[in-house]
């Protein structure tokens, strides 16, 4: 039977259109005709043609190709894509940072250089370069490095012969022009910028400042608050990441309250100080650096921060009127809703239980097992897990709503009087460190500013409970659990103070805050040992007349911050039997007098042995942390479920969200 017509018809179109397909080239994908995976139609065969972008044309060629390495056809699609886009804006978005190299790598990619009828692609090493030094950037407006510039994508080796993209920036090296440079003049990556900075902005400046001074500093991350951001920390030393014997530890915590910020200012300047001071040769920072680990941690709570950056009216304080941004207690605590300076445990009545028994101690305080079934915020628990790792001496946390000193105990000493005076067995050392910050800042001690409270004439220091008491502060539990001498540092009236002030709070609180590090030099230090001369780890160092002991660190290094005079000091551990000396501390001492001790091996007698045992039993307390488990609440699946939470696109969106293009997804970080 023959087929009918129309089945021939349709028999013939099938077979014509399986011939069309059949010779039709394989589809070209962006970038793959100069990766050599395909061969473009004679039609569709690119060729050398005139660069006519305008963002590129301070190029050092003048001729490019289409398509380009991102499968633009021509300078039209080119003009209309994200990438160009980015180009056209990275330098106001960076704010000059990078400016143009970030741009002329891109023209690379985008418009790239063509001689002789083919493309010469940029080289990778230049790329690279680029990217170290630009990716803080980047990470300051939260922005993911660009796609196209994937210096192992779109770049080449040396030996493939490659070119230098920016290479009329290049200028040839003169030695005359180099000794030309004032020594003095700073790159403007490292300038202070009397701006308030977002959460990635001061990430960005901390590790730019770790980049610039590496052989001082290192950066490093503590924990994440609950919506994921990093506490991150920046650490000062001639050898950063060790603990080096007699090197006493200093720590600054700023905006525990995310409302309170210029302490988190404060500290970023901080950072750029002491890196930028010490490769000037000045002389008493380099001794600073040289001879203290400093660590620094701008914000304990960054997501009170963006809460308080965002404003909102809190109507508690009644018809006053609020500062510049309306944020006098927006933001103040975390995610969770959370005051972290209540957060800590209560170790502050456990001390004043202790007052009844028998030669009772106030230090080394265990947390009770009952605090870990109460809500503990992530960032609390990631302070303490850090003031129990390192052998701390001596910190100041920084806060705002009035301009002082705060000392502990911050828990009044009898419960039904809330501002009672309650001092600790170290009130005069606790007056004296308060002092060298309030006597170096030039309006504290002079009490000329209390914001609106009557606490003038006390030469700007303050016993927290007399103030305002308050359980479970972060200076109490420093104080009582670790070795660790804290103060709280009240900044001034205003929480969150218009950025014009920012330069004059740098200005009154810049000589404060390294003479109270400087601080950390006072009292005693020393090494206790065996009789073979190793060192012997959570020895105790008591001063008759004060019940309050530190423990020496791992290596058997001690630290006893002390006001001057003539002290008894004792040094035991079990198993041996205690040493004791007698010294004395001139007026004017400034650093700190050796006292070393050597303990001899004793059977102890039974009633010591009791004694011994019972502190034995004391300390195990004390090393337990979390046991069970309650804060597995807190895990990474939590953390990243806060982030999720948090998504929210970030103020530059809108440059590429109005241009009506495809959303460039790939420039948001973690997309």
């Amino acid at each position: 039977m023959e087929p009918s017509p129309w089945k021939t018809y349709k028999l013939i179109l099938l077979l014509e259109l399986l011939g069309v397909v059949s010779c039709s080239p394989p589809r070209c994908y962006p970038g793959d005709f100069f990766l050599g995976k395909c061969k473009p139609s004679v039609a569709a065969k690119p060729k050398c043609t005139d660069m006519l972008l305008s963002y590129c044309d301070d190029m050092s060629y003048g001729q490019t190709m289409f398509p380009n390495l991102l499968g633009h056809r021509t300078r039209e699609e080119a003009e209309l894509g994200a990438e160009y886009l980015l180009m056209s804006v990275a330098e106001s978005l960076l704010n000059g940072e990078c400016s143009p190299d970030v741009r002329m790598l891109g023209c690379s990619v985008l418009a790239p250089r063509c001689e002789g009828g083919r493309v010469l692609k940029p080289c990778r090493s230049v790329c690279l370069a680029a990217r170290k030094k630009c990716a803080h950037a980047f990470e300051g407006i939260d922005m993911a490095w660009p796609y196209f510039l994937d210096c192992e994508r779109y770049f080449a080796g040396d030996e493939d012969g490659c070119y230098d993209p920016l290479e009329g920036l290049r200028v040839e090296e003169d030695p005359d022009a180099v000794e030309s440079v004032p020594l003095e003049e700073e790159p403007s990556s490292a300038k202070m910028t009397f701006t308030y900075h977002s959460n990635s902005q001061m990430n960005s400046v901390l590790k730019k400042t770790a980049d610039r001074c590496p052989n001082i500093t290192r950066t490093y991350t503590i924990g994440h608050s609950v919506e994921g951001r990093e506490l991150l920390v920046i650490e000062f030393s001639n050898n950063p990441g060790v603990h080096e014997l007699l090197e006493p530890e200093v720590k600054y915590v700023g905006n525990m309250h995310g409302n309170e910020v210029l302490g988190r200012q404060l500290l970023i300047y901080l950072a750029q100080h002491l890196c930028s001071e010490y490769l000037r040769g000045d002389e008493r920072v380099q001794t600073l650096v040289n001879s203290t680990r400093i660590h620094i941690l701008p914000s304990m709570n960054p997501d009170g921060y963006e809460a308080a950056v965002a404003g909102g009216q809190d109507n508690s304080y009644g018809d006053e009127e609020g500062p510049r941004y309306d944020s006098w207690n927006v933001g103040r605590a975390n995610a969770q809703g959370l005051d972290l300076n209540r957060n800590f445990p209560d170790l502050t009545s456990t001390a004043y239980l202790r007052r009844r028994q028998r030669a009772y101690k106030t230090d080394h305080i265990p947390i009770p097992d009952y605090y870990w079934f109460g809500k503990v915020a992530p960032e609390t628990y990631a302070v303490m897990k850090w003031v129990r790792s390192i052998p701390f001496v001596l910190s100041a946390n920084f806060h705002g709503g009035s301009l002082l000193v705060s000392v502990p105990y911050d828990l009044s000493k009898h419960p039904l009087e809330h501002k009672l005076y309650s001092p600790t067995p170290d009130e005069q050392v606790f007056k004296l460190l308060a002092g060298t910050y309030a006597n170096a800042h030039p309006n504290m001690a002079t009490g000329t500013e209390w914001c609106g409270s009557s606490h003038s004439g006390k030469g700007g220091i303050i016993n927290g409970a007399e103030w305002a008491s308050i359980a479970g502060s972060m200076q109490d539990f420093n104080y009582l659990h670790t070795n660790c001498f804290e103060v709280t540092v009240e900044l001034g009236c205003d929480k969150f103070p218009a950025e014009e002030d920012l330069y004059t709070g740098w200005q009154e609180n810049s000589e404060a805050m390294i003479t109270f590090m400087e601080a950390a030099h006072r009292g005693i230090k020393g090494l206790v040992t065996d009789e073979e001369g190793n060192g012997i780890r959570g020895a105790r160092i008591s001063v008759r007349g004060i019940k309050h002991d530190v423990t020496t660190a791992e290596g058997g290094d001690y630290w006893r911050l002390l006001t001057p005079g003539v002290r008894t000091v004792i040094a035991s551990a079990p198993g041996f039997a205690l040493a004791m000396k007698r010294v004395h501390l001139p007026p004017r001492m400034q650093h700190a007098g050796r006292v070393d001790f050597t303990l001899k091996r004793a059977a102890p007698e039974p009633d010591a042995l009791a004694a011994a045992e019972e502190e034995r039993e004391a300390a195990g307390s004390h090393d337990r942390f979390d046991p069970y488990n309650q804060f597995e609440r807190f895990s990474a699946a939590s953390l990243a479920q806060g982030r999720e939470e948090r998504l929210e696109k970030p103020w530059w969106w809108s440059y590429f969200a109005s241009s009506g293009g495809a959303a460039p997804t790939w420039l948001l970080r973690g997309f």
